[in-house]
């Protein structure tokens, strides 16, 4: 009985806008080996039908527009993060190198003890 109501409507395009790009691109190859002109203006042709693709893949494909709202949604995020200030950063760098020195001798010690414990004891290799 009662229907979600979406806030934002999402535009239906056609699937055939995933084609679109790769078309303008392959034209604007043709059209680089095809016409026999001047080189510079085959040049701008060809990078002409390629900025073409790329903004209708963008903006026209489903793909594109999904792929062109998650990074204007990433850059949204990125911009709520709150850095830490340059006496934090580095409180935060002596504490994992500390951790990082006492992990590193409890690892030493365990492994000095078991060396002892299965070559000295059990054994009977030690010296």
């Amino acid at each position: 009985m009662n229907k979600p109501i979406k806030l934002e409507e999402e535009k239906q395009h056609s699937k055939i806008f995933n084609y679109v790009p790769i078309l303008l691109v392959i034209v604007g190859l043709g059209l680089y080996y095809g016409l026999q002109i001047n080189a510079w203006l085959k040049w701008g042709i060809f990078v002409a039908a390629c900025l073409g693709g790329i903004a209708s893949f963008f903006f026209l494909s489903p793909l594109g527009v999904s792929l062109h709202n998650y990074f204007r949604d990433s850059y949204r995020e990125i911009q709520k993060v709150v850095w830490p200030t340059r006496k934090e950063t580095v409180q935060f760098t002596w504490i994992v190198f500390l951790f990082v020195v006492v992990l590193g001798l409890f690892l030493w010690a365990i492994d000095s003890g078991l060396a002892w414990l299965l070559y000295g004891v059990v054994l009977g290799k030690g010296s």
